[in-house]
């Protein structure tokens, strides 16, 4: 049986578009809209540590500030901070918190929202994905509600622990408990369009390299011999 080492390790070899692919296939939400590099930013992959935020309430008082109980006690370096409730043009991220998470080995932050101090982030090398960019603090406009709990992201349920793969397409997540399924059916994906892509190039017409049925038997090939 694979390790999560080695399932991070696989998932790296792909891409976001071919893991949604794989998503399709078994009909499994995943694939979000809008979340993008907010800098030229590096490819993240990891499991995530979700992050739930929520409008400041105007007595709410003095707290912690968001996210940096989470940073503080993040444990390992296979992790992705994973930013639910943001507010438009109000930040959910900024340099300060960058360098932190750099610090705990954090992988990269994913935020349904928006980031500050961008510049900060790419100076330390630090991947930000997120719905844009703006200078708006989130102090005293937003306060972190959870931790380590299911959030909704762009419209996609993801629960601690889930995957995540974000490169310059978007960003996807891949629920735990079928990384081994959708790694197997995305690298089968990933096989026959690599084959379309030489046929079509030694001259197939790509109406035929590209015909349905040799997606079809990408999920055909993954059944047992014996259910045939």
């Amino acid at each position: 049986m694979s390790t999560d080492a080695q399932r991070l390790s696989r998932l790296a070899d792909l891409d976001t578009n071919t893991v949604s692919d794989a998503l399709d296939f078994l009909e499994l939400p995943g694939a979000t809209v809008g979340l993008r590099p907010l800098w030229h930013c590096p490819r993240i992959v990891g499991r995530a540590s979700t992050i739930q935020l929520a409008p400041k309430q105007a007595d709410g008082g003095l707290t912690v500030h968001p996210i940096t109980s989470v940073i503080a006690e993040s444990q390992g370096d296979d992790r992705v901070l994973v930013i639910a409730g943001g507010i438009e043009g109000v930040s959910c991220w900024g340099d300060i918190v960058a360098n932190a998470a750099t610090m705990k080995h954090i992988r990269g932050t994913v935020i349904d929202g928006f980031s500050r101090d961008i510049d900060g982030s790419e100076e330390i090398g630090y991947p930000v994905y997120g719905r844009g960019v703006t200078m708006v603090s989130a102090r005293n406009r937003l306060v972190q509600t959870g931790s380590g709990a299911p959030v909704t992201v762009a419209g996609v349920e993801v629960a601690q622990d889930d995957f995540v793969i974000a490169d310059r397409c978007g960003t996807v997540f891949v629920p735990a408990a079928r990384i081994d399924e959708v790694l197997d059916i995305a690298e089968r994906t990933a096989a026959k369009q690599a084959g379309m892509v030489s046929r079509i190039r030694a001259g197939q017409s790509v109406a035929e390299a590209m015909h349905d049925r040799h997606f079809a038997a990408v999920m055909e090939e993954r059944r047992p011999a014996e259910t045939r």
